[in-house]
């Protein structure tokens, strides 16, 4: 285990195996010295944690359970990486990050949600976790999933 994933595990948390596609996808691909993830929804074990729209109100998501969410969906896209590359430590930079929040009309929250995502990059990979970042409010997510997460990192062989 290198320093990546005991950063994590001093957090109570590890890379999950990779999420199967739900499509005609691949988790993650390589171009150059970049990885690419597929949105990542926030699936753990197998099955999606909660389902619906983010808000305040009856029936809706609260912001504080997404940005959990956001976080799981962050170790999903690690573990995507993880499995192309081998190695969390060969990250040398998170360089993008963008957050989908399936959200309530009224909802203006989005990016205290993907917070979830960034701080644990940030805390896991230090200074190299340091990110741009898009947060944005959608409709609807697929399996009525209420985040969805993807990286680019950058890596060295």
């Amino acid at each position: 285990m290198g320093v990546v994933e005991d950063r994590l595990k001093a957090l109570g948390l590890e890379v999950p195996e990779v999420v199967p596609p739900v499509a005609a996808y691949v988790p993650a691909v390589r171009h150059g010295d970049l990885v690419y993830t597929s949105g990542q929804l926030p699936m753990v074990s197998g099955a999606m944690v909660q389902t619906g729209k983010v808000g305040d109100g009856h029936g809706l998501v609260p912001a504080a359970d997404a940005k959990a969410l956001a976080q799981a969906c962050a170790l999903n896209a690690m573990a995507a990486v993880k499995a192309l590359i081998g190695d969390l430590d060969k990250v040398t930079q998170v360089v993008k990050v963008v957050g989908f929040v399936a959200s309530d009309p009224s909802f203006t929250g989005q990016p205290g949600v993907v917070n979830g995502a960034s701080e644990l990059l940030g805390h896991a990979f230090g200074d190299a976790g340091i990110h741009a970042r898009s947060a944005v409010g959608v409709v609807a997510l697929p399996l009525d999933a209420p985040v969805e997460v993807e990286i680019v990192v950058a890596v060295r062989d």
